[in-house]
């Protein structure tokens, strides 16, 4: 039987949530995954040194990691499944925090906390009301300056507010402003969508872009074709063939700017199986499945470890914690639910499955 090694695998763009939703989730992207860059958009938005050192103290608790032997009786593990995380240090949750025109001095207080800065456009997605309303590029150049001459990468949800199916398309033109004036400054366009987007990525030298697992195996046809798919129903919203064939090339052959992001964003079922569907594709626990099935499919397996591990450590000059996830080339059958989050695929039977993870 066929098995394939992924050596720290990474997922440059998750959302893990918080209160039970993170307990539900956060072990299912620790267990295969050497680290992860969080989004900060939780209510209220992760903004101050104090919420981002919280925040992630509850992802660690979360996971069984780094947890003090005096907190143990405070904490529920399961004996055979649990008891070897107490106090690990396999998983590494990359924090961020919420755009807005931060000063230079509040930059250097929590630089040593985060890895990034994630930019909303105002009410363009889940929790983005408090996002960016104007562009105004003047009013942003002190903060963009002092992120880039600090290192810190601006990491960007990249939509307008058009049409649908152009808004990702629309605002090309807003990161075509941003990376030509500030050509010292790290921009990652996330989960991207469009063959624009990826005709502009080598067209300047700091654009960079994460891809999800979903986006490079649906369309728009697959969420509203046929009868209403709510757990493939995501912002951006999958788009054309032609879309998904660009990204495709991308991905199977890493290109070197092009990293592994799942946008994993669970809602319980309650809320995506209703009228005002949360908007998000629950991948943490198959993502990697499914990149091996996809990557073998296409003769390019050779290629994964690069895609959802090598080109971030180049990107960002990371060291991830070490890990090796063996996969195999068996059926697997995606469980209906994990906690109450309907995965992408629920119910249905892929080609590989996780054998180990050292």
């Amino acid at each position: 039987m066929k098995t394939h090694s992924l050596l720290m695998p990474l997922d440059m763009h998750v959302h893990l949530r918080d209160g039970e939703m993170l307990q539900n989730v956060a072990k299912l992207t620790s267990y295969t995954f050497s680290g992860a860059v969080v989004m900060p958009n939780l209510v209220p938005p992760v903004k101050t040194r104090e919420q981002v050192k919280a925040y992630r103290e509850r992802i660690m608790f979360a996971c069984g990691l780094g947890i003090n032997e005096d907190e143990i009786e405070d904490f529920s593990f399961d004996e055979d499944e649990d008891e070897a995380l107490i106090g690990g240090g396999d998983f590494e949750p990359f924090m961020t925090i919420f755009y807005d025109n931060y000063s230079e001095e509040y930059l250097e207080e929590v630089r040593d906390l985060i890895f990034g800065i994630k930019l909303y456009p105002a009410g363009i997605t889940t929790n983005s009301e408090g996002g960016v309303k104007d562009f105004n590029l003047e009013a942003m150049r002190p903060t963009l300056e002092a992120m880039a001459r600090m290192d810190i990468p601006l990491l960007v949800h990249g939509e307008t507010a058009g049409f649908v199916m152009d808004r990702e398309k629309e605002f090309m033109s807003i990161y075509e402003l941003l990376a030509s004036n500030f050509p010292d400054l790290k921009i990652v366009m996330e989960h991207i969508t469009t063959k624009a987007a990826v005709d502009l990525l080598d067209k300047f030298p700091n654009l960079y872009a994460t891809i999800t697992v979903h986006h490079l195996l649906i369309t728009l046809d697959d969420v509203a074709g046929g009868m209403l798919q709510p757990h493939l129903f995501c912002k951006p919203i999958a788009k054309r063939p032609e879309d998904r064939e660009a990204l495709l090339e991308l991905a199977l052959n890493a290109h070197p700017k092009v990293m592994f992001g799942s946008d994993s964003a669970p809602h319980p079922q309650h809320a995506k199986e209703s009228c005002g569907c949360g908007a998000g594709v629950f991948t943490a626990p198959i993502a990697l499945q499914l990149l091996c099935e996809l990557f073998d499919k296409h003769g390019k397996l050779d290629n994964l470890q690069s895609f959802v591990s090598d080109n971030a450590q180049s990107i960002y000059g990371i060291c991830p914690e070490f890990k090796e996830v063996v996969l195999e080339e068996k059926p697997f059958t995606v469980p209906a639910k994990y906690g109450d989050v309907v995965p992408m695929y629920a119910g249905k039977t892929i080609g590989w499955s996780i054998e180990d993870v050292l």
